[in-house]
């Protein structure tokens, strides 16, 4: 099989806002506690962080981490998290039906993130709470001082604000799940309310309104310009979120999905660009697909054994080991937001450590890649300048989601600081090596072609505590240039990276 990609240098869709690559943190199962926070761990530091882990987050060079929640925030009293520990409440977490000892608050998870080289982006609790306590939060977190909550951070051991620009107004207040669900019009209205209040504190926020919690829900896409409509004016981005399932196991299928990623995103700009020409506005308001990732490995047992317990405190939840088959998913999922990066402009692995995330622990224990880690390392680190508008010929294949899915999934981003161009590349032909030819027009001559490569001959293979290497990149020599053109081979059901250097 062949395939033939043109990539011009006057070609181009956006540059990247690298807060593409951000990532999530929520109060659920062991992401917090036993994940990123376990005191008495071997390389815990002062704050009680395990230092294994921020070595890992800290390759990933994610720019962005949101947090507390996800379901979590709905029914959450950010006020619990705060001053001594020893006189924190523990609190019954009604989205995941477990104790939260609010060990970890605002000032454990914002020092965390600043070790971790990370942004924090908060969320409002919209759900059983609303406007005054997403006021009092912003004051406390960003206000320098001679105020009630401003003082308490400071009588709390944090002399200057944080100084927290993203902000997402409640989560995922679309679904009949969520504690506080509103209709359209009740979140609208409240949102733009909240959104008006915290503008009055600081108007240069960067604010996030709640779209579909998935493109299936009965509401989408009129739940999008109903609260646009209500909030257009006050906020910037608009989030939505998409898990990845492979019940069937069906891998031609499951690597179609991104088609269906890629007309949501569509649906969703084209409303944006709807309302905003109903109001005859000249803001541009963008998306922030502020959670995604494969998710299906556990979730049906879990969702059982939820009913059954008792309200244990950072239980075993949620925790998808992935295979190598996740890998070609998530490198597809990331290219498409690569080449949505125009309206794309935030989006975050859900979730980060344990709970379906590229790190895994062993409480007391190691910590390890799971095999996604690598293709989000990789866009994370490679994927960051310009993103290219490419030209592919390559044959297809019918699926439920579309009817002509292209073997070859490939992004381009030029960084013309570092001179280099990556290519992220995907074989979703199961049997054929696919022979790709990438002309370079308008960059100049090209001096030099890398090749990484992420294969398996095993779809099911995973990394372990016991073998955390099972699944990982190597570099290979199969790349060459020629004629100001890459030539590589790649195989069958295969990750690749190309890097060129200008």
């Amino acid at each position: 099989m062949e395939a033939r990609v043109t990539a011009h240098a006057r070609y181009t869709i956006a540059d990247i806002d690298k807060r593409l690559y951000g990532s999530f943190l929520e109060h659920l199962g062991r992401a917090v506690y036993t994940g990123i926070y376990e005191p008495g761990h071997s390389t815990a530091d002062a704050n009680g962080m395990r230092g294994d882990v921020l070595d890992l987050v800290r390759e990933l060079n994610t720019p962005v981490c949101r947090y507390p929640g996800g379901n979590f925030v709905s029914a959450y009293n950010w006020e619990d998290g705060i001053g001594p520990k020893d006189q924190r409440p523990t609190r019954l977490d009604l989205a995941w039906r477990t104790s939260e000892s609010n060990h970890v608050g605002i000032h454990e998870f914002a020092t965390w993130a600043e070790a971790a080289n990370t942004e924090m982006m908060l969320a409002v609790n919209l759900g059983s709470r609303g406007l005054d306590s997403a006021r009092s939060f912003v004051e406390y977190t960003n206000h320098p001082g001679g105020t009630y909550w401003s003082d308490l951070r400071k009588k709390n051991g944090r002399a200057e604000p944080w100084d927290v620009r993203l902000w997402c107004l409640g989560n995922e207040m679309d679904g009949p799940w969520q504690v506080g669900h509103k209709t359209a019009a009740e979140y609208g209205h409240l949102a733009n309310e909240t959104a008006k209040a915290m503008r009055a504190f600081d108007d240069k926020l960067e604010l996030i309104v709640c779209g579909s919690s998935h493109s299936e829900m009965p509401s989408y896409p009129q739940w999008e310009a109903t609260v646009l409509e209500e909030t257009y004016e006050q906020v910037d981005y608009i989030s939505l979120h998409m898990y990845f399932e492979n019940y069937e196991k069906n891998t031609a299928e499951f690597l179609a999905l991104p088609e269906k990623l890629d007309r949501y995103i569509g649906t969703v700009g084209g409303v944006i660009d709807y309302v905003k020409a109903k109001k005859r506005s000249k803001k541009d308001v963008k998306i922030s697909f502020d959670e995604w990732n494969v998710w299906y490995h556990e979730r049906r047992n879990d969702s059982k054994r939820m009913k059954e317990w008792d309200w244990p405190h950072a239980p075993v939840l949620l925790e998808d080991i992935y295979n190598f088959e996740d890998v070609l998913q998530v490198g597809c999922i990331l290219n498409t937001f690569i080449r949505r990066s125009d309206v794309v402009r935030i989006a975050c692995i859900a979730q980060l450590v344990n709970v379906i995330a590229p790190i895994m622990t062993a409480p007391g224990g190691a910590a390890w890649r799971q095999t996604i880690y690598y293709p989000f390392k990789f866009a994370s680190l490679y994927g960051r300048g310009t993103a290219l508008s490419l030209d592919v010929t390559c044959a297809g294949y019918a699926s439920n989601v579309a009817p002509n899915v292209s073997y070859l999934d490939i992004s381009g981003v030029h960084d013309g600081d570092a001179g280099t161009l990556t290519f992220f590349a995907i074989n979703r032909h199961g049997s054929e090596p696919m022979a790709v030819d990438i002309s370079l027009e308008g960059f100049g001559a090209a001096k030099s072609v890398e090749h990484t490569l992420i294969k398996h001959q095993d779809l099911e293979a995973k990394n372990t505590k016991e073998n955390p290497d099972n699944v990982k990149p190597v570099s290979t020599s199969d790349a060459v240039l020629s004629n100001n053109a890459v030539q590589v081979t790649v195989p069958p059901y295969s990750y690749s990276m190309i890097r060129v250097r200008l």
